[in-house]
């Protein structure tokens, strides 16, 4: 009788191929399976989103034999890792992360770390984002590494729906005082309050776009609040778009 294949798992980021996040994931993801692949930008691509590099080549280097780095975006690494690396035998799981820093709320329209995940999610391959509230820096990964496993058991575990993957945050709490595990959607905290104006050494003006969010009414019942409260969230992210209810209205309107 031949012995069933271990799931073949593809790790990707967007902090790029030497992040520290990524050492961590490549621990847990080693522990669900032997058969653990790398595909991360060369370098950092934070808030990149769903960016595709069209305009010009990409470089892949093979650094080991489960090991690639891609001078692009975490789209490209995704893209390129299971079309071209793994095409014989493409992944049964993408594990994006972990990233340096929480993705909650708005974040998911602009992380690079969500993007991944989604990019294989239209691929049709299952995918979870991971990331790690910050407070200090070095970034301290204790938590994900004391409750990671948990978290990824139960996920692999059950099944979800096609154009779904899964968001999940740790809060910048050592191990011990992590308040539980919750299911929850994700809110509104937008970024872009704070720019900071600045003049360059030619006399023209440049900006810098801080990481100051807006403080309005935060729903209980949401990824920003939970993650206040010391949860670990847990997010399933829809990529069908379309709003269904507006669809009817807008019928109307052109008809």
């Amino acid at each position: 009788m031949t012995e069933p294949r271990p799931p073949r798992i593809l790790l990707t980021n967007d902090d790029g191929i030497n992040a520290a996040g990524l050492g961590v994931l490549e621990r847990l993801a080693g522990a669900l399976s032997e058969d653990v692949w790398v595909c991360a930008p060369h370098a950092e691509q934070s808030a990149a989103s769903h960016s595709l590099t069209i305009h010009r080549p990409l470089r892949l280097k093979q650094l080991n034999q489960r090991r690639h780095t891609v001078d692009g975006t975490p789209t490209d690494c995704v893209l390129l890792a299971i079309n071209h690396i793994l095409a014989d035998r493409k992944p049964d799981l993408v594990l994006s992360g972990i990233n340096h820093g929480f993705n909650i709320g708005e974040d998911v329209t602009y992380s690079g770390t969500i993007a991944a995940a989604m990019e294989a999610t239209l691929l049709g391959i299952r995918a979870v984002a991971l990331s790690q509230e910050t407070a200090d820096k070095p970034v301290d990964f204790a938590t994900v590494e004391r409750w990671g496993p948990e978290v990824l058991r139960r996920l692999t575990a059950v099944d979800w729906p096609a154009n779904v993957l899964v968001n999940v945050n740790f809060p910048a709490r050592a191990p011990d005082e992590v308040t539980g595990i919750t299911v929850v959607r994700h809110g509104n905290r937008k970024i872009g309050d704070e720019l900071s104006e600045r003049i360059d050494p030619r006399g023209r003006a440049y900006f810098w776009i801080g990481t100051a969010r807006s403080n309005g009414e935060i729903a209980p019942d949401t990824d920003v609040h939970a993650l206040q409260d010391g949860k670990i969230t847990v997010t399933p992210l829809y990529l069908d778009l379309t709003h269904y209810p507006t669809i009817a209205t807008l019928r109307q309107a052109f008809t």
